[in-house]
């Protein structure tokens, strides 16, 4: 189970002590992926990481991701995937981070405007200059992600992707088959697990949570799922990953299976 960071508070004051809290618990508990962002305040998240963790344990991959920027008056975020934003981005992330490779680079979005042969060719330039160990994809079709394998070897997906929403079924299908990671975001549909009757009658019958249940089911519907539940408290952070204890019967799995809104 890895950790989606996301949710963690980067302004000053007791909010920001906490989330450095929080971050330092997950290592604690055993998590090795922690997935960041620079549209997680523009870096700010990644430096959050970074005052939190560095000097990193052994086998800590903190995964950030690229591609998308403020543009704009307003400063409002857009997907950018021209070659000299995506460096420029890797080349800050390293700084911020505090590390001269970043293991798991993800290409946050696919921006429609620029090819995506040079979106991905760029980070694999980035990798062969040794500031980049893997290369990932987030929020990409089945067709994209073929597309990108003949350029370079893809490591890892990131979709959204949940026990009610299985939208990607196709691309997780696709991971499986090619062995590459595949790291749904919103594994646990925000709020809806617990208020969806069938998945509220299964835990009661494990003596489980919703979301531990949404997050069981999840590891054990594919071996190449790696959840990265995101929270910005302690008590919530243990709760996810006792998940991984939690064995759901093929009576109760099956129950779950029947609940997806797009199958």
């Amino acid at each position: 189970m890895g950790f989606g960071a996301m949710h963690l508070a980067t302004e000053p004051g007791p909010p920001r002590a906490n989330a450095l809290s929080v971050a330092r618990r997950a290592v604690e508990l055993g998590v090795t992926l922690i997935d960041t962002a620079y549209m997680y305040g523009g870096g700010a998240n990644e430096e959050l990481l970074a005052e939190a963790l560095h000097p990193y344990a052994d086998g800590l991959l903190i995964t950030t991701k690229v591609g998308v920027a403020r543009s704009g008056p307003a400063g409002e975020w857009k997907l950018d995937g021209r070659p000299a934003v995506l460096r420029d981005q890797v080349e800050q992330a390293l700084r911020r981070l505090r590390v001269e490779r970043i293991e798991l680079l993800q290409l946050h979005r696919v921006d429609p405007d620029t090819p995506l042969a040079d979106q991905v060719g760029t980070l694999r330039d980035l990798r062969a200059e040794g500031k980049i160990g893997r290369i990932g994809l987030s929020e990409v079709t089945v067709d994209q992600l073929d597309q990108a394998r003949t350029i370079v070897d893809v490591a890892s997906v990131q979709n959204r992707y949940n026990l009610l929403d299985r939208e990607h079924e196709p691309v997780l299908a696709a991971c499986e088959a090619a062995g590459i990671a595949f790291l749904p975001w919103r594994p646990v549909a925000w709020g809806e697990a617990g208020a969806e009757a069938e998945i509220a009658s299964v835990a009661a019958e494990l003596d489980a949570g919703p979301t531990q249940v949404a997050l069981a089911w999840l590891l054990g519907h594919s071996p190449v799922i790696l959840p990265i539940p995101g929270t910005s408290r302690t008590d919530h952070l243990e709760e996810n990953l006792t998940a991984g204890r939690l064995d759901i019967p093929t009576a109760h799995r099956d129950r779950l299976d029947r609940l997806a809104k797009v199958a």
